[in-house]
């Protein structure tokens, strides 16, 4: 049972890759040159040992993580199934961040805390999320189901599901993004899944939108208001100075 259990936990983990990333060609490229896989499957090590209430080897192994990959998550953290870490360098989970299922993450982002506070103290991240490269999600709050978070923001305040946040601080922009396509399956991937894959399931993994670069530009929109706000002034000003003129003639 262990080994069934863990045989469609690796292959899951390889699918979601093929899912989201298409630039995975082959199933053995993705199992050699992928460090978030690894980063991941360190992880689950780890933090099974960390439940056990071992702390010093779970920290070794994390850091060896780290190094290898360029990868911090801590022992402690709880992630769910179907997380797909994109490139990765810099990324970093703190000890109580909890992740859903089928979380995306790309480079640069941290899941972090704001201070010396006791207890939860990292983000709890729902499924089907989508963090986009640089962003920092710190404090002890919760980013809902479909949530995406645009590259570069800070977020420090809960934010609901299906919206998607940009800026400094975050703010919600959008409610509700558009979903993406259907992912092509290569025939190695094909013959990996040995069609016994549920499809419930399957539909689930690909209900992740990540068009993370179609954010709008809520300081643009302000700017343009302003621009078209002095436009009709200075026009206004010069019909003004024009009926003076006329006046004093």
């Amino acid at each position: 049972m262990f080994f069934k259990r863990l045989r469609s936990r690796i292959k899951k983990d390889i699918r979601v890759i093929f899912e989201r990333d298409p630039a995975a060609r082959s199933v053995i490229e993705v199992v050699c040159c992928y460090s978030g896989l690894h980063a991941i499957w360190l992880h689950r090590i780890s933090h099974g040992l960390y439940l056990k209430g071992w702390v010093l080897i779970p920290r070794m192994i994390s850091n060896l993580g780290r190094f290898l990959t360029g990868i911090e998550i801590h022992p402690g953290a709880t992630i769910g199934e179907g997380l797909f870490i994109d490139h990765g360098t810099g990324i970093v989970i703190g000890e109580t961040a909890e992740l859903g299922r089928n979380v995306t993450l790309y480079q640069g982002v941290t899941l972090g805390g704001t201070g010396k506070e006791k207890g939860k103290r990292h983000p709890t991240i729902g499924n089907n999320v989508v963090v986009a490269s640089g962003a920092k999600v710190l404090g002890s709050f919760t980013v809902g189901d479909h949530a995406k978070i645009g590259a570069g923001s800070v977020v420090l305040k809960a934010v609901p599901a299906y919206a998607t946040v940009v800026g400094i601080p975050g703010r919600v922009v959008v409610m509700h993004g558009k979903r993406v396509g259907e992912p092509v399956y290569t025939d190695e991937m094909m013959k990996l899944l040995d069609n016994d894959v549920d499809s419930d399931e399957m539909v689930e993994e690909q209900d992740v939108d990540l068009n993370h670069d179609e954010l709008p530009d809520p300081v643009r929109d302000l700017m343009l208001e302003m621009s078209q706000r002095l436009e009709k002034m200075e026009g206004r000003i010069k019909e003004l100075e024009k009926e003076l003129e006329e006046k004093n003639a």
